[in-house]
């Protein structure tokens, strides 16, 4: 292969990449706006369900990591109660006695997410792409699983490749090796199929813990 036809490739797929991405934040800021509109009403109902039921706030701030390791506040409904964490940070496990009934069913369908829309808005995270983890456990993570911090070379998502293909019961590992396929594969095409299979997860609750 000639220099010529190589940087052609490469210009190309650059073009391709640009592309791609200014298309997919697009999509995100217009979507994440008319889910926000849609489903403010929802949320508002269970904010106000969570403060009914357990002293504290409704919503809260966790550090994440995000894009090329930058830290950002994801924003959720609270699940569990305040002093869930009060013996440090743990990794959520199927059933956790930790959540409160109210946090048992916005974590089966996925309405504890919702407010992460601004998140998206903000440009901290996309709609799809892989779930970002908090500090404590991406270090973790990475040295148990070398290469863990390559799912920090595009934006976290709402949803991803992982979540629809095993959800929260997937091991760190298992989680690494789908957040690489998405990685290597993605495209608007990817991106639409794990929105609509998303949705069949909510409906039905799989993967939920």
């Amino acid at each position: 292969m000639n220099e010529d036809v190589y940087h052609e490739i490469v210009t190309q797929v650059k073009l391709s990449t640009m592309l791609y991405l200014g298309t997919k934040r697009i999509l995100d800021i217009f979507l994440s706006l008319v889910g926000l509109i849609i489903t403010s009403p929802i949320v508002i109902i269970f904010a106000i369900f969570i403060k009914c039921e357990t002293p504290g706030p409704a919503f809260f701030l966790q550090k994440r990591v995000g894009l090329q390791g930058k830290y950002f506040n994801v924003i959720k409904l609270r699940s569990m109660g305040i002093e869930a964490e009060k013996d440090g940070a743990q990794w959520a496990e199927k059933n956790d006695p930790r959540v409160t009934k109210i946090g048992a069913f916005i974590r089966k369908t996925r309405i504890d997410e919702i407010p992460q829309l601004i998140n998206i808005i903000k440009g901290d995270m996309s709609l799809v792409g892989p779930r970002p983890e908090r500090p404590i456990f991406t270090a973790q993570f990475n040295i148990e699983i070398p290469g863990f911090v390559d799912r920090l070379q595009v934006k976290p998502g709402l949803t991803g490749w992982a979540q629809i293909n095993g959800g929260y019961e997937i091991t760190p590992k298992e989680k690494l090796i789908l957040d690489q396929y998405y990685i290597k594969n993605q495209s608007i095409v990817l991106d639409t199929k794990i929105m609509f299979k998303t949705i069949k997860v909510c409906i039905t609750g799989d993967g939920a813990r």
